[in-house]
């Protein structure tokens, strides 16, 4: 996804896979505007946006407001640097370059046309969830709501409310959290029915909102910690002033207990982690429509706050228009949305500030700050949330296909989307195809950003600078957007595209980007962030802005009854767009210019009488029928070392609804065509298109052109109408590399002279054999510290751009040093970019030299693939170029089991939200996988066919969520799975995906799905090297390095790991995965032995199939000893206890029967202690819904039957003894008393709990003190074998500790317990750790941990 930058003038845009939250913050956007001479940032950063606190709204002065106080020397030098520069910016023209406007035409447009400001004009905007509340989204220009709808089309924030309850005598009902509720006596609800969910709250924030919330609620939990931890001690302090010297046990225990409570209530301050507290959502109808009430209580921990009952209920917000807030804490605002008859609410919220900020500059509207005003403040929005909560704000397929049903449902005009990603294929996947419909049929205008990843060519991502129906934007900075919204010192004299903006073209030779507009702007957030506005560029704003000046055109189409069109507006703005600069390859950079709005709105006036008409263009290399091209890109030395021609086959496209007769059949234009050079580009004169289409050729020549990147263009012009200009456009581009010379190949730059916004590009021929290339940059001449931005890119078939990027800063004149990896045989970009705001103010260029490398070693086998078996694999290098130290190096670190789905359901989307605007009803697949885990680790999973793939996916949706067997979500994701650490246990994976074509979702039932597993750094596997065929048999030759001569081979072979190396929990089947290296760095690093070279592939081993295990014969050559009669004994006997096992006692009979045959085997093996020990297991897997005393009874009585059935004295004997290691028949012996002693243990153990469960049943009865013994001589029988406070035995202990009053004690136990266990959590020991923490008083602990069961024991998951 793309994401603006909340940034100063020296900070980068660029595209991440990760919300905002995450990234760095930066320059503020204040009163008080700093110059570049701030401290340097690192040497080498990761490019980024990220938020920064922006200009309060209370901060803005108003324009007609008179300056009061004097001028300071400090304004007055500004002034002076403004006036040198040539650009002076006064107070209204501050405020105007915080949302600009004069550089797309837009004040110029409604000064003549002020009614045309956007009213009648309905914008999607599909985003990260517009905030209702924020300023300047309540209303439009002329009155009317600016918001109509605000949805969740992700679904991260549905609550399951399918259970119904009624209300009791007091007008109470239970939650879904558990909470009893009390419901507003004043509600309509004619059915008494409510259906009731809950969310845990921080599933619906941001994790910048969730950082505040924990910084404020974890103070006020400390201060009540504290205060417990005070009287915890006074009561310490007072005991031993009472008890200076305890001598008696009991005292001591009761000291310990005291000192135990002080010590949890430390630790549970280590270890506090605020999950967030639980909002019960109550749904109802009210004979009109569904309503919805929140209560939030917990989140200000203020029981008088956030009660139900003072809700004012909510329905769906495109019905009244009404939002919530949580809480004052937080000051989120929310929507509430009901699907599904009651069954499913949606809690929509916001994911990031971006939304906001992207709707802001579209169409906010500030009555009393018009200068502030978005770009079209009479039109009207809907919020469509298409970046998930639970992926931070990663799109999801699912969110971006409701989007489009959500902006056809609404009819809306535009579709404005600031979001994207690099792809595989331009124009292609499942989404563009919807997009398509939307545009043809439905007439929808949508606009999105080309991407943040510039500078180098060939950047621009999906969907907005791929996709043929959409209107791609770059960004562009002007000299008032520079010194106004950016403070810089000195604006540069002439506005120029951002450096980080996207380029193209595309990997099928489209333009990428449609025009430009302003790439920044000082707009809303969200309330949640606790100011009104801030400072954010990139092309998520600069997408908005364009949306915003054509929502002024289908403003002014509409009212003047102008046939509105996206054909029609599109070629109004391309054709009437502002050239940004005369070099046209520039045009790759900027697209057809800045956007002006007034010329495009005379464009639209005079073609206001010709068809509504687009035109595809597709085009093949004649002698090759595939791929089909939309633009000729020749980029590498081969296809420029001669003529090339190519067929166009060109075709009119009118909207669905077009009349045959009326429309298609009188079509006839006759085209002028044109070539930017025909010395180059060669084309016929004239073409007379129909609606059937035409095609033609072109020829290109590039022999004579010089090497470097070349633009040319040709286009066809109306003969009866010139004034429409190009009706459409062929792109041409030329890359036309150098070769080098030289061993190893070198290409050297001394003297670039570089200026603010500069860029200096080199298409190099990357040698075959080339594998790394090594970098050393060096500046010179600078007087303020220079930012650069330095990438390569090469392009390769069905890949995405192979792209290599850095952000270095010189801070003095110095050296930098990189190494990458590259492609031999493919052309490679070299882009070296100084910052567009970096040096402005310094009147020196900063001189660069800059020396690039190429080193290789070439292998017979990219990808190592070791079959399982005992044979090494042969690998012959070459070194192509030079001299090249070979030293490789091979590691397994992760491993990959494969799964089928143990079960496939297939479902029809029930909701609206799910019914494409065909009619058909979108199908989920729902796949689940089982898998278990012996020890804990980090894992992914890993689906080759879908991964890495949403725009260019066939299938909307790929959504998985790992959960453990209490239903507790470890982990969720979509189209990029990441590692989550896991503990021992079972887990179960659900894979969700969606499409209406219930044949292509048939093809995936049985979908293989990997489970990636980390292995841990000390059962990483490094592979041997051999330089014999038998090495890793024998043990010798084994092969470190060489030194690899031009031209000639060596080999030497790569050994399977051992089966000792193997992991554990290994399957036969799965792979083990790593990396190999062949090479080191050798250019630079010269102190660092054996650097290894960037350049690294994927080696796999398949996991061979378990050895036999010959214990398993040892132990039936064992058992032979026993006669063929015994032998048979104990297999009957064996056999009827494991029968008895298998058989259930639902009813009477079967327990009658069970009874029978326990009377019967008892009697026949009365010393049997496995038969009883499975006696007393039947017993505690028995229901206890009916009588839980006579149940305890029946266990304890089972119980003394097993621990009657042992001679104690003989066993502890035998347990003494130290059996002979070599002695197979005594191991043999000491095996079977371990296991007796493991039966009388649980026995004991048992029998304890029933005894204590007896106890807290009869609460009001005294009990005897003769039961007390038998719990406390039960409890000593028990530790006399087994250490009673391990993990195992532990409650009996805890039970023990509490039935003596030391809770605190017990508490201590049970921690101790809950942390050494390393499976998934039981509910059980939670459940108790809840009771003692009640029972001493700690009601700050007790709530924190009912936070937590919420998260640890969920009662279901949570709906896709």
């Amino acid at each position: 996804m793309w994401l603006g930058s909340c940034a100063s003038s020296a900070t980068a845009a660029a595209a991440l896979h990760k919300p905002v939250a995450h990234l760095r913050p930066l320059l503020r956007v204040s009163a008080s505007c700093s110059s570049n001479s701030s401290p340097a940032p690192p040497t080498v950063a990761a490019r980024g946006p990220s938020p920064s606190p922006g200009v309060a709204a209370t901060a803005m002065p108003s324009p007609n407001s008179a300056p009061t106080t004097p001028t300071t020397p400090a304004e007055e030098t500004t002034a002076a640097a403004a006036a040198t520069s040539g650009f002076r910016l006064t107070e209204p023209s501050f405020l105007e370059s915080l949302m600009p406007k004069k550089e797309t035409g837009v004040d110029r447009f409604l000064a003549a046309h002020p009614e045309y400001d956007g009213r009648g004009a309905l914008i999607a905007i599909f985003d990260s969830g517009v905030d209702p509340a924020a300023a300047g989204l309540q209303t439009t220009s002329d009155g009317k709501p600016k918001i109509l709808d605000v949805i969740d089309c992700t679904g991260s924030g549905d609550v399951d409310t399918s259970k119904v309850v009624k209300a009791d005598a007091d007008g109470a009902i239970v939650g879904a959290s558990g909470t009893r509720l009390i419901v507003n006596s004043s509600w309509k609800n004619p059915s008494q029915e409510w259906r009731v969910g809950y969310k845990l709250v921080y599933e619906l924030f941001t994790d910048t909102l969730i950082s505040r919330l924990k910084k404020e609620r974890k103070k006020k939990w400390d201060e009540e910690n504290q205060e417990a931890i005070s009287g915890a001690l006074n009561q310490l302090n007072e005991f031993e002033k009472k008890h200076s010297k305890p001598d008696d046990a009991k005292l001591k225990k009761a000291k310990e207990d005291l000192q135990d409570r002080l010590d949890c209530l430390r630790k549970q301050a280590d270890g506090y982690d605020d999950r967030g507290p639980v909002i019960d959502v109550v749904v109802w109808h009210d004979g009109d429509v569904w309503r919805v009430a929140v209560d939030t209580q917990g989140l200000e921990g203020n029981k008088d706050c956030g009660k139900l009952a003072d809700f004012v209920p909510l329905t769906n917000y495109r019905i009244e228009r009404k939002f919530g807030i949580f809480s004052k804490l937080d000051a989120c605002s929310f929507v509430a949305n009901v699907y599904d008859d009651g069954n499913l609410v949606s809690i929509v919220t916001d994911c990031s500030p971006h939304a906001t900020h992207v709707a802001g500059i579209a169409a906010a509207f500030h009555p009393e700050e018009p200068l502030l005003n978005g770009v079209a403040p009479g039109a009207q929005l809907i919020s469509c949330r298409i970046g998930d909560t639970r992926l931070g704000s990663m799109e999801t397929g699912t969110g971006l296909v409701r989007a489009l049903i959500a902006a056809v449902e609404h009819k809306c005009d535009l579709i404005n989307m600031s979001y994207g990603e690099p792809t595989i294929l331009p124009d292609y996947g499942r989404f563009i195809d919807l997009v398509n419909e939307v545009v043809d049929k439905h007439r929808i205008i949508f606009i999105s950003s080309a991407g943040n990843n510039g500078p180098a060519l060939n950047t621009v991502g999906a969907p907005g600078g791929t996709s043929s129906s959409i209107i791609g934007i770059g960004a562009y900075v002007s000299p008032s957007m520079a010194a106004g919204a950016h403070c810089v010192v000195q604006a540069p004299s002439e506005g120029m595209e951002y450096t980080w903006s996207s380029r193209g073209p595309t990997a099928d030779g489209d333009l990428g980007v449609s025009i430009s507009a302003p790439g920044g702007a000082v707009a809303p957030v969200p309330t949640w962030t606790l100011q009104s506005r801030m400072l954010m560029n990139g092309t998520s704003m600069s997408s908005p802005s364009a949306c915003g000046g054509v929502a002024l055109l289908v403003s002014a189409m509409k009212a003047e009854a102008i046939p509105l069109s996206p054909y029609t507006v599109r070629k109004a703005i391309e054709n009437t767009a502002a050239s940004i600069s005369d070099v046209p390859e520039e045009k790759l950079t900027t697209g057809h210019g800045l956007l002006q709005v007034d010329r495009a709105f005379e464009y639209a006036r005079q073609a206001k009488k010709l068809s509504l008409v687009s035109y595809k263009i597709s085009i093949n290399q004649v002698g090759k029928s595939t791929p089909n091209l939309r633009g000729i890109y020749l980029r590498g030395s081969n296809a420029c070392q001669q003529t090339s021609e190519w067929t166009v086959q060109l075709n009119p496209k009118f909207h669905e609804d077009a009349s045959n007769l009326e429309q298609l059949v009188p079509f006839e234009e006759c085209l002028q065509l044109h070539s930017t050079d025909s010395s180059v580009v060669n084309i016929p004169e004239y073409i007379l298109l129909t609606n059937n289409g035409r095609s033609f050729n072109i020829v290109v020549n590039p022999d004579n052109i010089s090497s470097g990147l070349h633009y040319y263009e040709v286009y066809g012009m109306d003969c009866r109408a010139p004034w429409r200009g190009p009706i459409f456009r062929v792109p041409v581009t030329v890359i036309k590399p150098i070769a080098l010379s030289g061993e190893p190949p070198v290409l050297s730059l001394s003297k670039l002279y570089f200026k603010s916004g500069h860029i200096e590009r080199r298409f190099i021929n990357v040698p075959v054999g080339a594998s790394w290339a090594e970098v050393t940059m060096r500046t010179s001449a600078l007087d303020t510290p220079r930012r650069f931005f330095l990438d390569t890119v090469q392009m390769c078939p069905l890949k995405r751009p192979i792209k290599w990027e850095a952000v270095v800063t010189f801070s003095s004149p110095s050296i930098k040093n990189f190494s990458f990896s590259v492609e031999g045989g493919l052309t490679m970009e070299l882009s070296i970019a100084q910052f567009w705001s970096s040096g402005n103010a310094s009147h020196e260029p900063t001189c660069v030299d800059f020396e690039i490398v190429f080193h290789g070693i070439s292998v017979n086998q990219k990808v190592i693939a070791l079959d399982g078996s005992e044979s090494p694999m042969c690998i012959v290098a070459r070194s192509l170029l030079a001299s090249e130290r070979l030293v490789p190096v091979a590691n397994l670190n992760k491993i990959r089991i494969p799964y089928r789905p143990v079960e496939s359901n297939f479902c029809p989307l029930p909701t609206s939200r799910d019914r494409l605007p065909s009619g058909k009803q979108i199908i989920a697949l729902t796949l689940t996988y089982k898998f278990k885990l012996e020890d804990s680790a980090e894992v992914k999973p890993h689906l080759p066919l879908l991964n890495n793939r949403i725009y260019d996916n066939k299938f909307e949706s790929q959504f998985y969520r790992i959960s453990d067997s209490n239903k507790s979500v470890y982990s969720s994701g979509d189209v990029y799975p990441s590692y989550v650490k896991l503990p021992k246990g079972e887990y179960t994976l659900q894979l969700y995906i969606r499409h209406e074509n219930v044949q292509f979702l048939e093809k995936l039932k049985h979908l293989v799905l990997f489970i990636e597993r980390k292995l841990e750094k000390e059962d990483s596997i490094p592979l041997s090297f051999y330089s014999e065929p038998d090495g890793p048999i024998v043990g010798n030759a084994t092969f470190k390095s060489s030194i690899l001569v031009p031209g000639e081979p060596e080999a030497f072979y790569v050994g399977p790991p051992s089966t000792e190396k193997l992991p554990k929990s290994s399957p036969p089947g799965s792979v083990l995965v790593g990396s190999i290296t062949y090479g080191v760095v050798s250019s630079f690093n010269k102190n660092e032995q054996n650097q290894h070279a960037p350049a690294s592939y994927s080696i796999l081993c398949v996991v061979p199939p378990s050895k036999v295990d010959d214990n398993k014969e040892k132990e039936v050559s064992v058992g032979t000893k026993k006669s063929v009669s015994e032998r048979l004994n104990d297999e009957v006997r064996d056999t009827k206890i494991k029968f008895l096992s298998s058989l259930k006692q639902e009813n009477e009979d079967h327990k009658s029967a069970w009874t029978e045959l326990v009377a019967s085997l008892k009697s026949e093996y009365p010393k049997y202690t496995p038969l009883f020990a499975k006696i007393l297991d039947c017993v505690l897997q028995e229901s206890t819904s009916d009588d839980k005393i006579s149940h305890h009874k029946e266990v304890i009585v089972a119980a003394d039957e097993v621990v009657d059935s042992i001679d104690k004295e003989e066993l502890a004997k035998l347990l003494s003894l130290k059996p002979d290691p070599e002695d197979e028949e005594s191991q043999k012996t000491k095996k079977k008393m371990e296991e007796t002693r493991d039966q009388l243990a649980d026995a004991l153990y048992q029998k304890g709990l029933a005894l204590a469960e007896i106890e807290s049943l009869k609460p009001d009865e005294s009990t005897e003190a003769s039961a007390k013994d038998v719990f406390e001589e039960n409890y000593k029988e028990l530790i006399k074998w087994v250490d009673a406070k391990t993990t195992k035995y532990g409650t009996l202990t805890v039970l023990r500790e509490r039935r003596c009053g030391r809770c605190g004690t017990a508490l201590k136990v049970l921690n101790n317990m809950i942390q050494e266990d390393s499976e998934q959590p039981k509910k059980k020991l939670y459940d108790l750790k809840i009771q003692l923490i009640e029972e001493i008083g700690w009601a700050h602990v007790s709530a924190y941990e009912k936070q937590w069961m919420h998260v640890r024991f969920p009662p279901s998951l949570p709906p896709f």
